[in-house]
């Protein structure tokens, strides 16, 4: 059975059905992140991720996915239309260098869908479209969507690592924002229904911001 698509814009939206008796309220899904630096040599090639979504936000996956084992064929059918959403969103995901923003190659690696009790989870290698060189550089990057749909966050700094070569020269830091009372009371009005101005790009105000340093 294929995923069934509502019609808002934003991945989770776009591949699942949302709670009826969630609040009038943006946000309306949840999706708890982590992610590793993904390197080769002296450079970053990548963005490891694992997104845990909410019971009710994963409740149509599971269903959808019946009482298959992991690696069942329906399992892949489903990663295949998901990851296809989280694509077309450009992974939900910006990287700047430099105030430049660093491009992302179009074909996800190893990403597979799974459940643990009763949430889906979604892991991936974010690829980069060319290496870029560590030493002495710094990066910062964002996941977020930008209707504020879904809130897609790290719960703990911790959730945002290092492999093992570059903890000894690297450092990260995640940067939770404050938005104002008047974006706050906006995001609050929002039902459903409701979708904020494109050029307001609600969700990137409410978006972490992960630093990494290296020396």
């Amino acid at each position: 059975m294929g995923v069934r698509k509502s019609g808002c814009c934003a991945f989770i939206v776009a591949a699942l059905l949302a709670s009826p008796g969630a609040v009038l309220a943006h946000p309306h899904s949840f999706i708890g992140l982590t992610t590793t630096m993904v390197v080769q040599g002296d450079t970053l090639t990548g963005l490891k991720m694992r997104w845990v979504m909410d019971e009710i936000t994963s409740a149509d996956l599971l269903y959808d996915a019946g009482r298959a084992k992991a690696g069942d064929e329906v399992w892949k059918k489903l990663a295949v239309e998901v990851m296809a959403n989280v694509l077309a969103q450009h992974y939900f995901t910006e990287l700047w260098h430099n105030d430049k923003r660093v491009k992302f190659s179009a074909t996800p690696q190893d990403y597979q869908l799974s459940r643990e009790e009763h949430n889906a989870v979604l892991t991936f290698v974010l690829p980069l479209a060319k290496p870029q060189p560590l030493a002495g550089q710094s990066y910062r990057f964002s996941t977020f969507d930008p209707t504020y749909y879904v809130d897609m966050f790290y719960e703990n700094d911790a959730d945002v690592a290092l492999p093992k070569a570059l903890q000894s020269r690297c450092r990260v830091a995640v940067k939770t924002p404050k938005p104002g009372d008047e974006v706050l009371a906006f995001a609050q009005s929002l039902d459903k229904a409701d979708a904020p101005p494109e050029d307001m790009n609600l969700g990137k105000q409410f978006a972490q911001e992960v630093t990494l340093s290296c020396q």
